[in-house]
């Protein structure tokens, strides 16, 4: 959560409206070894592996919160056909109908899936697409398998044989349930409040809970915010109010988590600004998650205070943290940062700027916005809250 402020990914929790069960028990896995090592790029807070289908690469996120996913431009190279369609809302509860389908094969390195049940979605709008990713593995197909996960050294491991990973290792255990399309749902309780929060790989966050769940009277240290910083498989949230606290208390499964940094948003999600600390295995066998701790460091809120995103590739204010004459407001156009223009990219330049923010690992920067007929300059320091 250092960087809390950049726009985070939920590129998927993806829940699908009265979907038959048995489409996502559909097919299934061959490997060459005991364990396999698959390649993995952790870039973004985000894991993406590379995959082969019908002889051509592609690259696609390791998502637990989604089901498969294929591109349009996938279904109409195979040629796949249609089951059927259904509707699909993503983690900022937008609704679309999607096309369903089965994708005959498709290979990870060494490991050969077949006849995977897969949703077709349109990967490439606006800042989604700035992330090039032609699919999700989702957590149907990922259920096949028992997987080792450490982002730290962008290592994936799969396995049929769970005795292989030696779990006896991972101290932290905790129990979840699936959705019908597999994705983990892990049950927590903040200040007396019960949480289901989905385990989310496509979830670039911390933590982030509805809401409606949070009682802001129960801490002192919290932070009231503005706007929308999470992207969607179907667009952007809506801007809404909300918080940033630091929770006493966190228990998952038996472990114990204290002080950690949370954020209200739509709905309840754990991710990847907290896995990254672990090693962690995902076992859908007996619906377990086994966490290993390789990092220790305390979740810090570092930040100038606002962050935004790219509409129509300029990027505009789009979520601030509520100060006190804090001189940045929602829907100001930046038109530089540190003297480098930002106001006439073409698509190219807007996804370079989006995805290496200028601002990353800068304790000062200058802001030039415009605010309706005004150009403003500002000065910001990065200050850490909630310490």
């Amino acid at each position: 959560m250092k960087k809390l402020l950049y726009t985070l990914f939920l590129f998927s929790a993806i829940t699908i409206f009265g979907q038959p069960k048995k489409f996502f028990e559909k097919g299934e896995v061959q490997l060459q070894r005991p364990v396999e090592k698959i390649n993995l790029r952790f870039d973004n807070n985000m894991p993406f592996v590379k995959v082969s289908i019908n002889g051509k690469t592609y690259n696609f996120l390791f998502d637990s919160g989604a089901p498969t996913v294929i591109s349009h431009a996938i279904y109409n190279e195979l040629n796949l056909t249609k089951k059927y369609k259904k509707s699909v809302k993503d983690s900022n509860q937008n609704t679309q109908e999607q096309i369903f389908t089965v994708l005959p094969e498709m290979t990870v390195d060494q490991v050969v899936f077949k006849n995977i049940g897969a949703i077709v979605i349109d990967l490439t709008p606006a800042e989604l697409g700035c992330l090039k990713a032609d699919g999700i593995i989702g957590a149907n197909q990922m259920a096949k398998l028992f997987w080792r996960i450490n982002y730290t050294e962008n290592l994936l491991e799969a396995t049929e044989d769970l005795s292989l990973f030696n779990i006896q290792d991972y101290p932290t255990v905790i129990p979840f349930h699936p959705k019908p399309q597999k994705t983990p749902i892990v049950s927590t309780a903040i200040y007396d409040k019960d949480i289901d929060f989905t385990f989310d790989t496509g979830f670039s966050g911390r933590f982030e809970i509805a809401e409606k769940s949070f009682d802001s009277t129960r801490t002192k240290r919290r932070i009231e915010t503005f706007g929308t910083r999470a992207t969607g498989a179907f667009g952007a949230a809506k801007p809404t109010a909300g918080t940033i606290f630091r929770a006493d208390l966190l228990t998952l499964g038996n472990g114990v988590f204290r002080d950690e940094l949370i954020a209200t948003g739509a709905s309840d999600f754990l991710g990847n600004e907290f896995l990254k600390d672990f090693s962690f295995i995902l076992d859908w066998k007996n619906n377990t998650i086994y966490l290993k701790r390789i990092s220790k460091e305390t979740p810090k809120l570092e930040s100038f205070g606002f962050t935004y995103r790219f509409t129509d590739r300029k990027p505009v204010v789009s979520f601030v943290l509520k100060q006190e004459n804090f001189p940045l407001k929602i829907g100001d156009t930046i038109i530089s940062i540190n003297d480098v223009l930002l106001d006439h990219l073409d698509q190219e330049q807007a996804c370079y700027y989006f995805i290496n923010r200028i601002e990353k690992d800068q304790k000062t920067i200058t802001v030039k916005v415009k605010r309706e007929d005004q150009i403003l300059d500002f000065t910001l320091q990065k200050k850490e809250f909630l310490r």
